[in-house]
């Protein structure tokens, strides 16, 4: 049975490899459930008046999402390596790549936005799905056939008493079959609508994978190669990167206080002055120092200008 155990592990983690973006989606899409849940549970309560329902539905049913939409935007790492590298990407582009670049510029915003949309899709679709807010939204625009009760009353009667039907307490008793008759109608509409919002989009995307396999100079395992490969590199990329400025920050450091952090035998410390103290405190911005190099931070920009001179207090081995 652990032979057993230990060969069904190292399966299921060679499925999943590769299937990041899988993954993470579906956590995205399961906290947004949730969040949905609790958020309508906690803050969702329809005011139930004239020209208030429509403004206050929609609000809950479309900040929350346009909000997700710009976080999954601001999460993705790609977002900012798009902004940040399109100086580099067309600085030096000739009208013969020039459609090559759109090309990649179009293909990484799509994935982007791919990605981005997770969350707001569910957002959407379980709010309509639950139908709470779409009644609040619509109610009081329900047409006139629906409402049977009191034909003579004037229009803006009729609306404001429609616009209570959210509000089971605030509806008269004669009124209450009139009221869960809207409310089965519209509830209805709000699932319909959200059941093909999924179905809209589970076929959208089952199409774009489909049109960008059939598109892609790479055979199936080639493709598998070049994800690994993507995955393996910056993951070793970033690795590297903290290392190597590990390393120099340093250099730096030791410049600064005589010896580097960690050391096991330091003879002396240097004592930093006043003046020093000084130039490497307060804010600063990443400042450009020629046409290839760049000062992090002001302990570096004092590193690379000023000698390691001044006071040093020896220590002694014996405490």
């Amino acid at each position: 049975r652990i032979e057993t155990k230990m060969t069904f592990f190292p399966k299921w983690l060679t499925f999943l490899k590769g299937k990041e973006a899988v993954i993470a989606n579906a956590i995205i899409a399961i906290l947004t459930i949730g969040g949905q849940q609790l958020f309508s549970f906690f803050t969702f309560s329809c005011p139930c008046h004239v020209g208030q329902n429509l403004i206050y539905g929609l609000a809950f049913l479309g900040v929350p999402a346009l909000i997700l939409l710009i976080v999954g935007y601001a999460l993705n790492n790609q977002t900012w390596r798009l902004v940040m590298g399109k100086r580099s990407h067309f600085g030096r582009v000739t009208s013969s790549n020039w459609l090559l670049k759109c090309k990649l510029v179009c293909f990484v915003l799509c994935s982007i936005t791919g990605r981005a949309l997770v969350a707001p899709v569910t957002w959407l679709a379980v709010t309509l799905i639950n139908g709470s807010y779409y009644i609040c939204a619509v109610s009081e625009y329900v047409p006139v056939y629906y409402y049977g009760v009191a034909p003579n009353v004037t229009t803006s009667e009729r609306s404001r008493i429609l616009a209570t039907f959210p509000c089971s307490q605030l509806v008269p008793p004669e009124l209450t079959r009139a009221r869960d008759e809207v409310i089965l109608l519209l509830r209805y509409q709000s699932q319909v609508a959200g059941w093909l919002l999924i179905a809209v989009v589970v076929i959208t995307v089952f199409l774009s994978y489909c049109l960008a396999s059939c598109f892609s100079p790479l055979s199936f395992l080639h493709f598998r190669y070049w994800s690994s490969y993507v995955h393996n590199e910056q993951e070793l990329f970033d690795e590297a990167t903290e290392q190597h400025s590990r390393l120099y920050a340093m250099q730096n450091v030791r410049k600064f206080f005589g010896f580097a952090p960690g050391s096991d035998n330091v003879k002396e410390i240097r004592i930093p002055s006043l003046k020093e103290w000084q130039a490497i405190s307060g804010l600063a911005f990443l400042k450009r120092v020629d046409e290839e190099h760049y000062d992090y931070s002001l302990l570096h920009d004092w590193a690379l200008k000023e000698r390691a001179s001044g006071k040093y207090l020896r220590i002694d081995e014996d405490p």
